[in-house]
C-alpha cells in the first residue's frame, strides 16, 4: 500500500442520513401479512398496539420509499455516526488475493455494535407515546446493551431477559446493561408463566431467543405502562439499519468504488439488511451485485429452512409471520455467536431471498473463529462472533477470487467488536471449540409444530 492510499474513508457528520430507506417500496412481491396468533386471521394495528407505539405499527406497514429520521434521533446518532470504512489492506495481502476488500466498522458506537442504530427510534418513539418501561430479549447481549444505553438517554426503564446460555458464558455484558440501569434477567426465568413451563419441561434448558421473547412479550402486554422491543426481524427494525448502507454507498463513491458482492452476518436479519438493502435499488436499475447473508451451521435458516408461517416466540404469544423458519420450538446448540441462534428470519429479507434477490451460506463455528482471528491479526479489530461470521464470507470470496484470477470488490458489515466474547477466543484457541452442525433429525422435529393454516 502506498501512503497516499487511504486506510479509512470517511464522512462528516452532515452527511448523516436525514431518512431511513424503506425497502417495502420497491418490493417485486409485496410481503404476506402478519397473523393474529389466536384467530389466524391478518393482524391489525389493534393488535400490535399492546406491544408497540403507533409511530412503529405505521412504519411496519409503510411502503412510503424514504422515512424521515426524527431530529432528537439524528441527534444521537452524531455521538458515533458516520462510522468509518476501511480498505483491507493488509487482509488482502495476507490472503494473496486480487480482490479488494472494504468493511463498514459499526462497533465504534457506544454500545459497540450496530444495534444502537435502532434502539435509539424505538426508546424516542415510545417516549413520547408515553411508554413508562420497555421489555426485551437478548442473546449475546448486543442488542440489549444497545436497548439499555437509549433508555438511559430517554429516562425510560429497561427490563431485558437475557438467554441463559449467553447470560453463563458473557458476564461482561449483564455488567454493561446494569451499569446503564437494566434489569437483567436470565431466560428462562421463573418471573413469567412462558418461563415457568419451560424450565418444569428442562430445569438446565440453555434458553433460546424465541423463549426470551415470550418472556418479555408476555410482560410487556400485561402491563398498560409497557411496551416491547425488538432488535431484528421485524419491518421497522429493518428500516432504522439502512443508516450503515446509505452512509457505506457514499463511502464506496468517495473510494471511487463499487462493490460486486455485499456480506452480512446473519440471525434475525438487522445486520446484514443494513448493509445490503440500499444495494437493492442498484439492482433493480441493472447494477450486478451480490447480497449474501452468512449464517452458522448451528442455526442455517435460510439455508435450510422452510418459507412457512410461523410464531416469532416459543409461546406462542406474537404474531405469526411468513418468514424462513426452523420451527419456534428449534433450540440451537449453545454457540458462542448468541446473536444468531434465533429459528426465523426478517420476513423481508425471507421474501428476497425467496425471490432469488438475496444468497446464503452457512459455516461451521472453527472455520468462522480461524477468520476472525485472521482478521485481528491483520486489521488490529477483535470482531465479534457474529461478526466473524461476515469476516469469514469475505475470506471465502477473496480466496476464491485468488483462485480464479478475479478481482471482485468485497464489501461487508463488520457489526461489532468481541471485547465481551473473550471467553469464546479462549475456547476456540486452547482448541475446546467444537462445531455443531445442525442435524436432519433435529430438523425434521422441529419442523413438525410449525403451525397449521
Amino acid at each position: 500500500m502506498r501512503l497516499s492510499e487511504d486506510y479509512k474513508i470517511l464522512l462528516e457528520e452532515k452527511d448523516i442520513p436525514t431518512s431511513w430507506y424503506n425497502i417495502q417500496a420497491d418490493l417485486p412481491n409485496p410481503l404476506s401479512p402478519p397473523l393474529n396468533p389466536a384467530t389466524k386471521k391478518p393482524a391489525g394495528p389493534e393488535d400490535l398496539a399492546p406491544l408497540f407505539p403507533m409511530d412503529l405499527i405505521i412504519q411496519e406497514v409503510s411502503t412510503d420509499r424514504w422515512i424521515e429520521i426524527p431530529e432528537k434521533v439524528r441527534e444521537l446518532y452524531r455521538l458515533w455516526r458516520p462510522s468509518p470504512m476501511y480498505r483491507a489492506y493488509n487482509l488482502e495481502k495476507e490472503l494473496d488475493t486480487p480482490a479488494k476488500i472494504y468493511y463498514k466498522y459499526e462497533g465504534t458506537s457506544p454500545a459497540g455494535s450496530h444495534k444502537l442504530n435502532t434502539s435509539l427510534p424505538q426508546a424516542y418513539y415510545n417516549k413520547i407515546s408515553g411508554t413508562k418501561r420497555l421489555t426485551t430479549e437478548t442473546g449475546a447481549g448486543q442488542w440489549g446493551t444497545a436497548l439499555s444505553i437509549a433508555c438511559s438517554f430517554f429516562d425510560l426503564e429497561c427490563e431485558v431477559y437475557m438467554v441463559r446460555v449467553s447470560y453463563d458464558q458473557k458476564p461482561y455484558r449483564r455488567i454493561f446493561m446494569e451499569t446503564y440501569g437494566a434489569n437483567v434477567i436470565p431466560s428462562p426465568s421463573s418471573q413469567t408463566k412462558s418461563g415457568r413451563e419451560i424450565l418444569e419441561k428442562d430445569p438446565s434448558s440453555p434458553g433460546t431467543l424465541g423463549i426470551a421473547i415470550s418472556e418479555a412479550v408476555e410482560i410487556a402486554a400485561s402491563r398498560s405502562d409497557t411496551h416491547y422491543s425488538l432488535g431484528s426481524v421485524l419491518n421497522h427494525v429493518m428500516l432504522h439499519q439502512t443508516v450503515i448502507g446509505l452512509e457505506a454507498k457514499k463511502q464506496m463513491e468517495k473510494a471511487d468504488a463499487f462493490p460486486d458482492v455485499v456480506i452480512g452476518c446473519c440471525g434475525g436479519g438487522s445486520n446484514f439488511s443494513g448493509i445490503a438493502f440500499p444495494f437493492f435499488t442498484d439492482i433493480l436499475n441493472g447494477k450486478k451485485i451480490e447480497l449474501r447473508a452468512i449464517e452458522p451451521t448451528a442455526c442455517p435458516t435460510l439455508t435450510r429452512g422452510k418459507f412457512a408461517y410461523d410464531f416469532g416466540d416459543t409461546a406462542k404469544l406474537t404474531p405469526m409471520l411468513k418468514m424462513y423458519t426452523l420451527g419456534h420450538d428449534f433450540v440451537p446448540p449453545g454457540i458462542h455467536a448468541g446473536g444468531l441462534r434465533y429459528h426465523g428470519e426478517s420476513p423481508l429479507l425471507s421474501q428476497l431471498y425467496h425471490d432469488g434477490y438475496i444468497t446464503a451460506r452457512a459455516y461451521n463455528q472453527r472455520d468462522v473463529f480461524s477468520s476472525a482471528v485472521l482478521f485481528a491479526r491483520t486489521e488490529a479489530i477483535l470482531p465479534a462472533p457474529e461478526s466473524a461470521h461476515a469476516i469469514h464470507g469475505a475470506v471465502e470470496e477473496a480466496l476464491a477470487c485468488k483462485e480464479s484470477g478475479e478481482s471482485k470488490t468485497i464489501l461487508f458489515n463488520l457489526s461489532g467488536h468481541g471485547h465481551f466474547d473473550l471467553s469464546a477466543y479462549d475456547n476456540y484457541l486452547s482448541g475446546q471449540l467444537k462445531d455443531a452442525p445442525l442435524s436432519d433429525e433435529l430438523l425434521e422435529k422441529s419442523w413438525s409444530t410449525l403451525p397449521e393454516l
